[in-house]
This record gives structure tokens, C-alpha cells and sequence, in this order.
């Protein structure tokens, strides 16, 4: 892009907002929902695996188990559980949305995400009002870019 010797391209980022529509609720809850699957998913597989890595050296050792034997296992229930404690909070997040989503009133505006892009300043513009730009949806269609282009 070729710009007069007084101007500079900056980047700035754009807040998307989406109007809350039935559509929207319903499709952000299916996402949401199906996060929260993926994630039970996740944490049986999880489960599974590490009953698996316990059983596999218990034997292949000799009974009783000795202590170097207790602390592989004893490392491996601490992995485990360190990941299913991750998990479950990015469960408790995607139920807390999804809880959210559900008390949403329908026209609402509410924020959507960020992007980033690019814009043309020259001498004697206003870099606060440029840099101040919005986006705004409406079932995934642009409906109002709000600011100072």
C-alpha cells in the first residue's frame, strides 16, 4: 500500500460486538455445550490412561511393590490429577459461560472478541478517535462499524 510521505500506517485492534439474537444464544450454547462434551471426554480419557500407566508398572514389578515402584506410581497420580484439575476448570469456565449466555436478554450487545487492523494517520488526525473502532453483528453480519475509520 503506497502512502503520501505524510502519512504512517498503524495497527490498531477492533473490539467485535455481536447483538444478542436467538440465533446467536442458541449457537453460542451448542459451542459451549460441546466444549464442555470434549472436556468430559478429555477427562475419561484421562482417567483411563492413567489407571493404565498404574496397572502397566504394577506389572511389571515384583509384589510387593517397593518404594521406587510407589513413587512412579505416586508421580503419575500427581500428573494425572494436575491435568484433571485443568480440565475441570476449563469445564467450571464453560459452564459458567454457558450460565451467561443463558441470562442474556435478546438485543443485548456483547463483546465478541478483538481483531487487529491496519489504518492510515496523517498529520492533524485524531489518534485517540482512529484508534477507538468497533464493530458491531448481527447473526454474523456487519451491521455498524462505529469510530473513526
Amino acid at each position: 500500500m503506497d502512502l503520501p510521505d505524510s502519512q504512517l500506517l498503524l495497527k490498531r485492534v477492533v473490539s467485535i460486538k455481536a447483538v444478542v439474537t436467538q440465533r446467536w444464544k442458541d449457537e453460542t450454547q451448542q459451542l459451549l455445550q460441546t466444549q464442555i462434551s470434549d472436556l468430559d471426554g478429555q477427562l475419561q480419557q484421562l482417567e483411563m490412561q492413567g489407571q493404565r500407566a498404574v496397572a502397566e508398572i504394577q506389572k511389571q514389578n515384583l509384589q510387593p511393590p517397593g518404594p521406587q515402584v510407589m513413587q512412579q506410581i505416586e508421580s503419575i497420580q500427581m500428573q494425572v490429577n494436575q491435568q484433571k484439575s485443568e480440565l475441570l476448570e476449563q469445564k467450571n469456565m464453560a459452564l459458567q459461560q454457558l450460565q451467561q449466555v443463558q441470562q442474556l436478554e435478546l438485543k443485548q450487545e456483547v463483546n465478541q472478541g478483538q481483531v487487529e487492523g491496519y489504518f492510515a494517520v496523517k498529520l492533524g488526525d485524531n489518534l485517540i478517535s482512529k484508534m477507538n473502532v468497533e464493530v458491531l453483528l448481527h447473526d454474523g453480519v456487519v451491521m455498524e462499524i462505529r469510530g473513526n475509520i
